[in-house]
């Protein structure tokens, strides 16, 4: 049976890879920033607070008590803001960041001892030119950096496969911490979800435009 370990199972597209997951029988540790009630009751379910390196450790120090080796590692956390720059706090902007952009590089560098040899890394990013937009600086930064950072990872992590993902509109909470309306053709998370697995299955590597 193979493994895999979601970072951000609690999210829209984290907890439908989850499922999807499950349903493949996978054997799934699914990291969450706090308790989590939808996530799929086959995962094995961690906490941590994605910005806190000593909680990141030791959610994947608790993964390691469940399995030897991950062979499908995801990083699906996030969070956003629309605040100008003028307005927004300094703490506002670290903890964009901090789901977005450092979180992921802070499991990650914990997670690398676990890691199979040819591991699969699916990092979710977002489609950022498209997001520089008044309000959304920080976000827009985070995913941008993301993207360079998945650019390098694959350079340096050679023998494994990095996908980044560069989905559009996705019908999760967001929208709720935005002054912006959902568009109409929003996909659902289930429908991101089976795509992304579909590109693991398949063998992708390097980008994923999964714009409506």
């Amino acid at each position: 049976m193979k493994t895999a370990m979601i970072w951000g199972a609690g999210g829209g597209i984290g907890g439908a890879l989850t499922s999807a997951l499950a349903a493949g029988e996978w054997k799934l540790t699914a990291v969450a920033r706090g308790p989590q009630v939808g996530v799929h009751p086959t995962a094995h379910l961690l906490e941590a607070d994605f910005s806190n390196a000593w909680e990141v450790e030791q959610a994947v120090q608790g993964a390691a008590m469940e399995v030897e080796k991950v062979d499908l590692w995801i990083y699906c956390a996030g969070d956003i803001t629309a605040e100008k720059v003028q307005e927004m706090e300094p703490e506002t902007w670290a903890r964009i960041l901090d789901a977005n952009l450092s979180g992921a590089y802070l499991a990650l560098h914990h997670s690398m001892p676990l890691l199979a040899e040819d591991a699969v890394l699916v990092l979710i990013g977002a489609v950022s030119e498209r997001l520089r937009l008044p309000g959304l600086s920080a976000y827009a930064a985070a995913k941008a950096g993301l993207e360079a950072f998945a650019d390098a990872l694959a350079k340096e992590e050679r023998k494994k496969r990095v996908i980044l993902v560069r989905p559009g509109a996705v019908e999760t909470r967001f929208w709720e911490k935005v002054p912006f309306q959902q568009p109409k053709d929003a996909a659902p998370p289930e429908k991101v979800a089976a795509r992304i697995l579909g590109a693991v299955r398949d063998g992708h590597a390097g980008r994923l435009d999964l714009v409506s």
